[in-house]
């Protein structure tokens, strides 16, 4: 049996995991706030003892990329150094981690989606903590996996989507930004990768050249305009009524944060590695609408 610790109980991805089907000999547990607060060093050092894990998933993070501009202690503490103490304590251990990270470690300014290879140069606080939290796991864990998604949505918490939906409902047109570009990944399709990837590691005898950074998003691109329209087809095709949804630059909308054009990645690392092949992503907004619908 591998008892697994998934940190971020509540998050997107999280519950993705906690509510999928089990690979056999697969044993999870959750934690989050107040048991277990990325900037309570003691708190994590508690779950540790508690769960006794043989892996760790950090699917927890600060997130909100606009008030990371003015809360950059709280994102630092939550994206790096909270992701420090628990690539400590997985090497101290030798547990294995699987940490989530952003495609917003990257500036935008690519013509062809990003490669593990390039470097990071992140535009703003959240892009910062975040690339900062891979560079202090890389450094302390030597079994860890950090797999770097993209526009993360799904049936919970707050998302692109169920905004969209919301916003739909209260007003007759929405102006959304069309000139940045990545990849829409719906979190139940990221955490089946995950789960495939933990029976690889359950089951295999994993050469040390498997550990490190990973791409990991839906196939397929999309601009956020491009990503609206979409879910309101499917909201149109299943009988319900859509908003004009009018194209801006982000010049139109400006916001605390600068955000990248271009967050596309080159997933064909994860694919060649694991085996890990994504659907698209207007199959995840599919997906994600009927079961908002149910």
């Amino acid at each position: 049996m591998m008892d697994v610790l998934v940190i971020g109980k509540s998050g997107q991805l999280a519950a993705s995991l906690l509510e999928a089907e089990r690979p056999p000999g697969i044993r999870m547990t959750a934690s989050e706030p107040p048991e277990l607060d990325l900037a309570d060093e003691a708190s994590i050092q508690r779950a540790f003892d508690s769960a006794k894990p043989d892996l760790v998933v950090n699917a927890a993070a600060y997130t909100a990329v606009d008030r990371a501009e003015s809360e950059p202690d709280l994102a630092y503490a939550i994206n790096a150094a909270g992701p420090g103490v628990i690539a400590a304590l997985c090497q101290n251990n030798r547990i294995p981690l699987i940490h989530i990270s952003t495609d917003y470690v990257f500036d935008g300014t690519a013509t062809r989606p990003y490669r593990e290879t390039d470097p990071a140069k992140p535009l703003g606080i959240y892009g910062l903590s975040k690339y900062e939290g891979e560079r202090r796991i890389s450094a302390i864990c030597e079994r860890h996996l950090i797999f770097r998604t993209s526009w993360l949505y799904s049936p919970f918490g707050h998302n692109f989507v169920k905004t969209m939906i919301r916003l739909g409902a209260e007003r007759d047109e929405l102006r959304i930004v069309s000139d940045q570009i990545g990849n829409p990944t719906y979190a139940p399709h990221l955490a089946d990768a995950i789960l495939k990837v933990m029976v690889r590691l359950k089951n295999d005898k994993i050469s040390d050249d498997i550990w490190g950074l990973y791409h990991a998003s839906a196939m397929g691109e999309a601009s956020w305009h491009d990503f609206a329209c979409e879910v309101f087809n499917q909201i149109e095709s299943s009988g319900g009524v859509a908003p004009k949804v009018t194209p801006i630059t982000t010049q139109d909308y400006p916001t605390p944060a600068r955000r990248p054009a271009n967050s596309r990645l080159d997933c064909s690392k994860l694919k060649n590695t694991f085996d890990v092949h994504f659907p698209n992503w207007r199959d995840g907004v599919r997906e994600c609408i009927a079961r908002l619908g149910e």
